[in-house]
Order: C-alpha cells, then sequence, then structure tokens
C-alpha cells in the first residue's frame, strides 16, 4: 500500500489459492482492512478454491465474519460458492476469479447477470478480445494481469502438483512442478510401455515415480518452465481496451518484491508525459524490472499466443542485486539514524540502495554499523529478526526497502 497498490488481495490458507505460502488468520485479515480503509484503500478477500462438500460449512461461517468486516470485494471461481456469498454477503460485490477462465464475451455476459460486478479475465485472452468484451459489457469491471508468473497449464488449471506430489493446485497447495528440473530421455522407467525413436519421456530430478511420456523437442531440460509477464509498456492500450485495475502476481515473493514492482507500475499510470516522452520512460521503468530476479519477461497473450513462451534453459534468471532490510523507523539525534530489519547479510563498506515508498531512491555506503544497544558491529545477518542502526544524511522513509549489488 506504501509503495502505490491502490488494493490488496489475501485470503485465509483455507479458501484461497495460497495455502503453501499463506499464514494470515481471520484475525489478521480483520485488522488489514481497518487498516486499509483509514487510508482509502480497498482489501479484495479471495475465496477461490474449487469447494468440496467438506468446505461448504467452513465457508458459510467465513462469509458471515467476512460481512462484519465489509471489504470491497469477494473474488470467487466456485458457482456455489458465489451463491452463498449472494446469500451471507449480500452488500459485498463479487469479482470473478481468473481460475473461472473467463475467455469469451458470452461468458462475461453470464457472470455479469449472476450478479458479478467485476471479471478477472483469463491471461489466455488477447488485447483485441478484452476490448470486445468492454465494447459489449460496458458496465462490467474488468481486471487483468500485468505482471508476475505465468501458468504453463490454462489460468492455473493444472494437474501436475496433484499427480506428481498429492497436493491439488485448485485448492491452493501447488508445489509448481512446472518449475522442477526434468531429466529428458528416450527410456520409459514402465516396462508396459515401449519406448520407440519417436517417443520421449520427462521425469523429475529426485522424483522416483513413473516418467512423464511427452510430445516435445529436446531444446532444454526446465522443459514446463513459463516466462514471466511483463506488461509495464502496454499499460495504456490495456486502459484503453477497457481494463480499470491492474493486477500484480505476488506469490512466494519478498516483500522487496511487491514493494518495488508496486511502486514501478504506479508510477507507470500516474505518469502524465506526453507520448515520445513517456516511452522513454516506460523504457526507463522496464529496465528496472529487469533488475529483480525472473524468468525472462514476456507479453503473454496479449499480441497472440506466440509471444506465450518457455524458459528452457533456467529456472530463472538470477539478479545482480540482493534484499537485505526494511527501515522500521528514522530517528534524529545529531545525525540521522535509520532502524533496518536485516533480511540478508550487510557488511561495514557495502553499498546499499534505499527504495522509498514516495521519494526518490537513495544511495548510501555503509560507514558504521550499530546493534540497538549501541555496539558497534562489522557485519549484520538476516533470519535473526535483528535491528541494526545505520547514519545517513537525510531522513528515510519509514517501510523502505533495502538492496545492495553481488558478484554472481
Amino acid at each position: 500500500m506504501e509503495f502505490g497498490a491502490d488494493a490488496i488481495y489475501l485470503g485465509i490458507p483455507e479458501f484461497s489459492l495460497r495455502s503453501g505460502v499463506n499464514n494470515f488468520s481471520e484475525d489478521e485479515i480483520k485488522n488489514i482492512i481497518e487498516y486499509a480503509h483509514k487510508r482509502n484503500k480497498k482489501v479484495y478477500i479471495t475465496v477461490n478454491i474449487f469447494a468440496h462438500n467438506r468446505h461448504l460449512k467452513p465457508i458459510i461461517k467465513f462469509f458471515k465474519k467476512i460481512n462484519d468486516w465489509k471489504p470491497n470485494e469477494i473474488t470467487i471461481s466456485d458457482p456455489g460458492v458465489i451463491a452463498l456469498a449472494k446469500k451471507y454477503c449480500p452488500k459485498i460485490p463479487i469479482s470473478l476469479s481468473t481460475q473461472e477462465n473467463c475467455t469469451n464475451l458470452e461468458s462475461a455476459k453470464f457472470w455479469f447477470k449472476q450478479g458479478v460486478k467485476k471479471i478477472i479475465l483469463a491471461r489466455e485472452l488477447s488485447l483485441q478480445e478484452i476490448a470486445e468484451i468492454h465494447k459489449k459489457i460496458p458496465k462490467l469491471k474488468l481486471e487483468y494481469f500485468v505482471h508476475g508468473a505465468m501458468c504453463m497449464s490454462y489460468s492455473g488449471r493444472c494437474l501436475l502438483s496433484s499427480y506428481l506430489a498429492g497436493r491439488s493446485a485448485n485448492l491452493g497447495d501447488c508445489v509448481q512442478p512446472c518449475r522442477w528440473k526434468y531429466k529428458i530421455s528416450q527410456k520409459s522407467i514402465n516396462s508396459k510401455i515401449k519406448s520407440q525413436n519417436d517417443n520421449f519421456f520427462i521425469k523429475p530430478k529426485g522424483y522416483n515415480g513413473e516418467a512423464l511420456r511427452i510430445e516435445e523437442d529436446t531444446q532444454g531440460s526446465y522443459i514446463l518452465n513459463s516466462k514471466d509477464l511483463c506488461l509495464i509498456k502496454y499499460l495504456d492500450e490495456l486502459k484503453k481496451a477497457g481494463i480499470t485495475s491492474f493486477k500484480i502476481e505476488g506469490r512466494n515473493k519478498s516483500i522487496f518484491y511487491v514493494s518495488f514492482v508496486s511502486k514501478i507500475y504506479s508510477q507507470a499510470l500516474k505518469s502524465k508525459l506526453k507520448k515520445d516522452e513517456r516511452k522513454k520512460e516506460l523504457n526507463r521503468l522496464f529496465k528496472q524490472l529487469q533488475t529483480l530476479t525472473h524468468r525472462g519477461y514476456i507479453t503473454g497473450f496479449l499480441f497472440g499466443r506466440e509471444n506465450a513462451q518457455q524458459n528452457y534453459k533456467e529456472s530463472h534468471k538470477i539478479t545482480n542485486y540482493q534484499f537485505v532490510g526494511e527501515v522500521i523507523r528514522s530517528v534524529k539525534n545529531k545525525k540521522w539514524k535509520i532502524y533496518l530489519k536485516v533480511h540478508n547479510v550487510i557488511f561495514l563498506n557495502d553499498n546499499l540502495e534505499i527504495i522509498q515508498p514516495k521519494s526518490k531512491t537513495v544511495k548510501l555506503k555503509v560507514k558504521k554499523m550499530y546493534e540497538e544497544n549501541g555496539d558497534k558491529i562489522k557485519e549484520a545477518h538476516g533470519g535473526q529478526n535483528k535491528i541494526i542502526i545505520i547514519e545517513t544524511k537525510n531522513k528515510i522513509e519509514k517501510m523502505s526497502v533495502i538492496r545492495k549489488k553481488i558478484k554472481k
């Protein structure tokens, strides 16, 4: 929120598609809604699993609480869960999760008639298809992913995790087998399958189960690994097509990543530069996004299927930067002192880059470092919830995030 996001989406592990990387409690979500609304920000609660019978009573109980908390939207994929939301949270708008795979005009019309106020469109839609839906249903709000991981399956409807690890992606428990390294061979470990010259098999490294028969070339071993989506240069086109909400995917990402990306996209959306200068600005912002760890950037399906590509060579591109800390507060006592929560090791003489929520980025060389008790230190390590103090010439904004350049 501090870095420019107008809304956040989150849910409790049981009902959101984030069960493996989500530890939000009900009390925390209630407090977050209050925190956001005081700052004129929005909160969207995700209840977008494909529910089984065992989920229904707990979901009803959760909806009764949500009704009192008053989030700005509930994001749902299951038609039955939508019916329950209408009954138990009648005044809270419903948005359709991308997990429901809305890919065409008639589907959008159907959900609009069901009372859905906003649709998070499938990533597989092109710009032309988005514009057509908006033209035909102008009162329907449209949201689209503009940055983050792409699923090699259809908008997250993947069976690989369930098949290989017994953990369902459709219940938010995906182990992301698409990011694993695979061994490619022309041999099957199942003696009943006769291997032929035109048969290839892939097997995850360290996996002892049955190899998977594939129809693919041998270009590389990260055969299912989609590149990441990045549409920073095409926000104007998306606006014109009818998109009103621009969504950043943040699964398993650090607070540095989410903060940095939010600030970049916020700057792009708020920029009032004219055409030529705006193009230069967007190119500059794109270069900044390239300093993050990513899998290679693509435009996904926005301009046709040929732009949705896999990264066969590696699981991800390693950045030259490392997230090392966040600013808890700044205090002036002769000099400004910033209190940092350490996430990765900081040494004396390290050159830090402090990305502030509102102000410009500050570069700082660490000349002195202290423990909270005043003891001088030469290094500080992450993973210990330690707070350290560094002196600066100027005040640094609270919640600033800090990185340093490292050798690959």
